[in-house]
């Protein structure tokens, strides 16, 4: 996995959960489950990587 991919997609995890917070705390449920999704995208990735990683590309 690059670095830079990883970074990426630690910033789209961290994008996502910042996005969650946002929304419970102004009660905006749209704005969290846009969260969820940017999370869960996030962390696909990562997976996807580690699974590229794991059997050489």
């Amino acid at each position: 996995m690059s670095k830079r991919d990883k970074v990426k997609n630690v910033a789209q995890i961290t994008k996502g959960k910042a996005e969650q917070a946002a929304g419970k705390k102004l009660g905006k449920p749209g704005l969290e489950l846009d969260g969820t999704i940017d999370e869960l995208k996030g962390n696909l990735k990562q997976a996807g990587e580690k699974v590229k990683d794991a059997f050489g590309k």
